[in-house]
């Protein structure tokens, strides 16, 4: 199948519903949850052929910069639908040997990531992998599940879900909008598959529509592709809010060291779309979008872009410790900020669905305390989820020892600890 991704959520927009969770998995504050067992990785990034055998509990990955942390948690991050933690081309994490090419580093050959998975239908082998695409041709992404190729690598989220923190997010208060609503509708993803759908068929009708605007194209068809964006607009806007209302409320119903470790929270979906639904029914929301819509025809035309809709959205995060927005809080407490997001969308999924998503950390002792480390090693024990965190100082994850497999990694070599 082809790579079709969102250009602002870097997600594969024909994601289905998940499979209905097996009985005794559902809404009962978790009972466990996904767990990558074995992972395997074959020319990707600095690999060669990489094994894992990481069992279902917490794995801690050691080592010095650029020795390949990283890309382990790139590879878990290809196992659910889209373009990985670095929102990578295919081709970008292929592995590159020195000397095959007039002193240059040439591709390797296809990569490849495929593991042994955990879910709560049983174990399940999942696989995804590169192939080159021919002469002008589109370069493709292969899935397979249990050694049969699938069609569309939608069909991972029904065996795997993922939520990552990586050191590149630590700017996300600070950054522009964008980068929230990727990082809130990742969120609202993990617990809503078919959100994705929504945000393509809003993103594409509102990418038709420019064009014809930009070309004074057919009248009927701009009125056309302005009804789709606003119906979907609309869809899109109501799962921000709601998954903004589902976390804020776990996130003020925390209990154990999570509250006095992480700050409390508020959050919120931000925008003129999300103003109008908080004001009125939904149909009230889209009949308000697509008269805006009509009658921005010639602005935007002019600009360039929508001016507004959904993609003008922001993600709003306040400390409710100290009352200040995020963005002006010390750098230590944006980053507790958003381990207490991430912690609290898993509990979220756990306690609705009955399984915790697979957690990737990396980096994650970069600017929290001893106390706040502390704290989140225990909420990762009670949480039920695997979690894989990364980090230059063994000694920082000694609490860990008895609960987590270790593995030291160094120049692209991964070695068990235990």
């Amino acid at each position: 199948m082809g790579s079709q991704n969102l250009a602002t959520l870097d997600i594969p927009a024909d994601t289905r519903e998940q499979a209905p969770l097996a009985p005794g998995h559902g809404g009962n504050g978790g009972n466990g949850g996904y767990a990558v067992k074995r992972l395997t990785l074959t020319n990707f990034r600095c690999y060669r052929h990489q094994r894992l055998e990481a069992g279902d509990g917490p794995v801690v990955l050691t080592g010095p910069n650029g020795a390949g942390k990283t890309n382990l948690l790139e590879g878990l991050s290809f196992l659910v639908p889209g373009r990985g933690l670095r929102r990578a081309k295919l081709s970008d994490v292929i592995r590159r040997e020195e000397g095959r090419e007039e002193g240059k580093d040439a591709p390797s050959g296809p990569w490849g990531v495929a593991a042994t998975v955990k879910s709560p239908q049983g174990e399940v082998e999942i696989g995804t992998g590169f192939e080159a695409g021919r002469t002008g041709g589109r370069d493709k992404r292969i899935v397979r599940v249990d050694g049969e190729t699938v069609k569309s690598q939608a069909v991972l989220a029904e065996h795997l879900s993922a939520l990552w923190l990586t050191p590149q997010m630590d700017r996300l208060f600070l950054e522009g909008p964008g980068s929230r609503r990727r990082f809130l509708d990742r969120l609202v993803f993990d617990s809503d598959p078919a959100h994705l759908g929504r945000v393509n068929a809003y993103e594409h009708a509102m990418r038709e529509r420019m064009a014809l605007l930009r070309t004074n194209g057919d009248a009927s068809w701009v009125e056309t592709l302005e009804d789709t964006m606003a119906t979907r607009g609309v869809a899109v806007a109501a799962a921000r809010l709601d998954a903004t209302r589902r976390l804020g409320d776990q996130l003020k119903g925390s209990t154990g060291a999570f509250p006095r470790a992480f700050p409390r929270a508020s959050v919120e979906a931000a925008g003129t779309v999300e103003d109008w639904l908080r004001e009125g029914p939904a149909l009230a929301a889209e009949d308000r979008l697509r008269a805006a819509l009509c009658a921005r025809r010639a602005g935007d035309a002019a600009e360039g872009r929508a001016a507004i809709g959904p993609h003008c959205s922001d993600l709003k995060v306040l400390h409710l410790g100290n009352g200040r927005p995020a963005a002006l809080c010390s750098t230590g407490e944006q980053k507790a900020l958003l381990v207490a997001l991430v912690l609290g969308t898993a509990k979220m999924r756990a306690y609705e669905q009955g399984t915790a998503p697979l957690l990737l950390l990396d980096e994650i002792a970069a600017h929290l305390d001893e106390i706040r480390l502390e704290a989140l090693f225990d909420e990762i024990s009670g949480l039920g989820a695997q979690v894989w965190l990364t980090g230059t100082d063994a000694g920082l994850f000694a609490p860990l020892a008895g609960r987590a497999r270790f593995f030291a990694v160094n120049d692209g070599t991964v070695t068990p600890q235990d």
